[in-house]
């Protein structure tokens, strides 16, 4: 089976749209992992659009915080003011979407959580020691996550004691996929709509379940088209700037 591995949409349509249009006819269904809505500036059209779609998807902190299931006090300023807004743009339709999803699946041999498998709605996989840590909070062979919005893949050896390797993926046309092999790994495929790897284009990742490899992508879309979406919604300068850099 051939997955579209994405995260982190949040409520951008473009970038959404540019991942769907380079990964045409190379997937067989969508896994999503969270945070659909919150910063972008069209939730209710990033809903539909996902629906479309033969897919299983999870809730991340925004979403959760958009349904007010987390206190927005937890958010920083801009953040904030992206999930009252959404808050007070969403459809009825898509509210009760978003209550259906959970923030952790399994679908043998890969577990699926929103941030981590132990704290599946908030917490960020960002350094060796706590990828060690999470690595012990699932038990399938391997682990996606999004949320930091940072593509990275952490790699489990056991030998006499634990090592966890960290690696960036590697972008490139030529490039064969990644072999997931025999170590434990956790990955993340980084972020569609909100990349924070210095690398403005939205990030995805194809996974072949059958020949266990990954293949990550980077697209450019139209993030003028997105940024002068947001202003017209009102949204933060910091909010609009930064999706041109990325960070």
């Amino acid at each position: 089976m051939q997955v579209l591995i994405i995260s982190d949409i949040h409520a951008n349509l473009k970038a959404f749209e540019a991942v769907l249009e380079d990964a045409a006819g190379k997937w067989d269904i969508i896994w999503f992992l969270g945070d659909l809505v919150g910063y972008g500036p069209d939730p209710n059209e990033c809903v539909a659009e996902l629906k479309k779609h033969n897919h299983i998807a999870l809730s991340g902190n925004h979403d959760q915080a958009v349904l007010g299931n987390l206190d927005i006090k937890l958010f920083n300023r801009e953040a904030n003011f992206a999930i009252t807004w959404t808050r007070q743009e969403l459809t009825a339709e898509s509210k009760k979407y978003l209550e259906s999803i959970p923030s952790k699946r399994i679908k043998d041999p890969f577990t699926l959580a929103h941030a981590s498998p132990r704290y599946p709605v908030w917490e960020y996989i960002i350094d060796p020691g706590t990828a060690a840590e999470n690595f012990d909070w699932f038990q399938t062979p391997y682990c996606f996550v999004g949320h930091t919005h940072v593509p990275i893949i952490f790699e489990e050896r056991q030998n006499n004691f634990r090592e966890i390797y960290m690696r960036a993926p590697y972008y490139s046309k030529t490039s064969p996929p990644f072999p997931l092999g025999e170590q434990r790994l956790i990955i993340n495929p980084g972020s569609v709509g909100q990349p924070r790897d210095s690398d403005p284009r939205a990030a995805y990742a194809l996974l072949d379940t059958d020949n266990l490899t990954c293949n990550f992508k980077r697209i450019e879309y139209d993030i003028f088209a997105t940024q002068r979406r947001m202003e017209k919604c009102g949204m933060p300068r910091r909010l609009v700037e930064r999706l041109a850099h990325g960070v």
